[in-house]
Order: C-alpha cells, then sequence, then structure tokens
C-alpha cells in the first residue's frame, strides 16, 4: 500500500505537545506510547519500573492527557488531528487500524505517534478488538453502526464450510449498506477495507472468502494448497501437476512426492486414474479398482454382465478396462454363475 504524504512531522509535533508535562511524567508517556522505540510499554512494565503500581501508572497517563489537551501546543495541533481525521475520512470513516498505520507510514514509531495523536484527540473512537472484529479507528459513530451490523450479518450468512467468490462477497455486505454514503459503499477500496475489520470471515489467496476456521480459507500446508488447486482447477489432475500449480500459483516449495503424500492421506482427496486426483466432494469414490466393483454391485442389487461392470467402473474411475477384469477373477471377493454374470462372492 502506498502511503500519504503528511504535512507535517509526527515526532516534532509529539516533542512539543510533551512540553506540557514534567520530565517524569513525559517519560512515562514516552514509554506508554513507544516514542521513541518500536515497543508500547504495558501498564505492569512500567509499574515495576517505577516501583509502582500498574494502577498508579494508569493515573499518571490520564492526567497527562489532561494536561496536554489543555495546553496551548494542543489547540496549535488542531491541524494535524484535522489531517489524520480527513485521512481516516477518504479510508472510509472506520478502518482497521493496521491499515490505517501502513497508509500513512511505514516506519512502526510514527505508528505510535500516530496513535498518541488520535488518542489525544477528540475526534476519534478507538474500538478494541474482540471475538468478531479487529483493532479499528473511527471518525463517525453512524458509518461505524452501519458497518458494524452488516457485518455481523455477513457471518450469520456464510456457513462454516462454504467458500464465496469475492464479488458475492462485496453484493452481499453492501447489501446491508443501503444507509451509507455512495463516496463509500460504491467505492470497492472502502468496501474491501471493512470487509477487513472482519475476524470471522477472510480472504483466501483465490480470492475466495469463507470462515477463518476453514483450511481453505487459512492454508496451512501443501494439503490445504493442493486443495485450493483441485478446487479452482474443477477437474481431477496429476498429482505431479499439482505440485507444480502450487508452486507457481503461491509461490510454495512443493515437492512432488511430499504432496504426492498428502493426496493419500487427506480425506478430501479421492484417486481416480493412474496418479490422478479429485475432491471426493465432486462425488468421487474412493478405494481401489475392487472397492469400486464392490460399490457398482451394491448399488445394482443383481448380478451383472462384464462390460456393464466395466462401463460403470470407467464412469467412476479412469482405468484400464483390463485392470477391472482382472479384479473380477478374485474369486474371495466376487463370483460368476453358470449364465456369466458376476456378483459378491
Amino acid at each position: 500500500m502506498s502511503t500519504v504524504q503528511l504535512t507535517f512531522k509526527p515526532k516534532a509535533v509529539s516533542k512539543k505537545l510533551l512540553n506540557a508535562l514534567n520530565p517524569r511524567t513525559r517519560e512515562v508517556i514516552t514509554k506508554r506510547y513507544g516514542l521513541e522505540s518500536k515497543e508500547r510499554n504495558t501498564l505492569e512494565s512500567i509499574g515495576r519500573e517505577y516501583g509502582i503500581t500498574r494502577e498508579r501508572v494508569r493515573q499518571i497517563e490520564n492526567f497527562a492527557l489532561g494536561s496536554i489537551q489543555k495546553s496551548k501546543d494542543y489547540k496549535e495541533a488542531e491541524n494535524v488531528f484535522e489531517e489524520l481525521a480527513e485521512i481516516v475520512k477518504v479510508l472510509g470513516s472506520i478502518v482497521p487500524e493496521k491499515t490505517l498505520m501502513e497508509h500513512i507510514s511505514n516506519d512502526e514509531v510514527v505508528h505510535n505517534h500516530i496513535n498518541f495523536f488520535m488518542t489525544l484527540s477528540g475526534k476519534f473512537k478507538k474500538h478494541k478488538e474482540d471475538d468478531n472484529f479487529d483493532h479499528r479507528w473511527s471518525v463517525d459513530d453512524e458509518v461505524a453502526k452501519h458497518v458494524h451490523s452488516a457485518l455481523s450479518n455477513l457471518h450469520k450468512n456464510v456457513t462454516k464450510d462454504e467458500l464465496v467468490k469475492e464479488e458475492e462477497i462485496v453484493s452481499r455486505f453492501v447489501s446491508d449498506l443501503s444507509a451509507l454514503a455512495s463516496e463509500y459503499k460504491d467505492n470497492r477500496d472502502v468496501i474491501k477495507r471493512y470487509l477487513s475489520i472482519s475476524k470471522v470471515i477472510a480472504k483466501n489467496p483465490l480470492n475466495e472468502w469463507g470462515h477463518v476456521t476453514s483450511s481453505a480459507v487459512k492454508a496451512r500446508g501443501i494439503k490445504d494448497y493442493a486443495y485450493l488447486i483441485l478446487r479452482r482447477e474443477g477437474k481431477p489432475m496429476h498429482f505431479r501437476d499439482v505440485a507444480k500449480e502450487i508452486n507457481s500459483t503461491f509461490n510454495k516449495k512443493a515437492h512432488v512426492a511430499t504432496c504426492h503424500n498428502e493426496l493419500i492421506k487427506d480425506k478430501r482427496f479421492v484417486l481416480v486414474g493412474r496418479g490422478m486426483y479429485g475432491l471426493k466432494d465432486w462425488g468421487h469414490t474412493g478405494g481401489v479398482v475392487r472397492d469400486l466393483i464392490k460399490v457398482v454391485m451394491q448399488e445394482v442389487g443383481s448380478p451383472m454382465a462384464k462390460q456393464d461392470i466395466i462401463d460403470k467402473v470407467l464412469a467412476l474411475r479412469d482405468v484400464k478396462p483390463n485392470t477391472i477384469v482382472v479384479n473380477l477373477q478374485n474369486s474371495k471377493f466376487f463370483k460368476k454363475n453358470q449364465a456369466g454374470l458376476y456378483s459378491l462372492a
């Protein structure tokens, strides 16, 4: 993401604002907000350093923020707060904290200064992370309310095993945002930022949306990437081709042997031919050729001619007809009557 060009220098603004504080309080705020390093210290760690309770640190922080807000330098920094509020508004009036910070700067210390300014100013509302939503900032309560409501509805309407193309997920989401201004609901980038607030649904590498608990959304290994490849192709593939596609699509090192082994072990995949694998979801029947012959015979329920068996097995799997004939000769599993018809032994 490209960053905006701020008209102010965050570190210089912070230094000026901190002039309202005595040295010790200034030091506490600097540590608490990470104004000189990437790390924002916790109340507990600051308390241990100064030999005071976390509650006392909280009191010092609140007093310090109040003192800064009453200062002349705070009033002079109003243009800084206005500029940041306009950035949030352009991004959609509610935006994930991570997205906002990356939009402003690539420097993590600068992120801390921006967080400090937004905490100080009454123009911003920080929404803490919970089970459904990530950390986010807003500048318009009505927009935030509508976005939260639409996301909650979306969470209910996407089933746990469902994968939805991005066009469809956007359409579902926007249908609940009729109250928003066109500059937001008709802006694809804004809508995608809203969706990224969710901790319940997410996008996989193929731009399909689903529950974050799904291995088809949060791919965790070669077997999950193989599933995504086969799902994208929509037809059986040789394990060598699956490995090749994983390498080129996801830039993941998929060794052919490893990929083949995962396809064998995972119950989502079914061997449908020599080295060819499909998805069980497609209705393919697993097992060796003998198992397929059993399935065919059980479905028919009466003795069958050799050619009928061959035709039905070939409809399930790409194998050599002779392989089917050889399996039929196994008297442990199959028998042939005087009419030349086959049935289960």
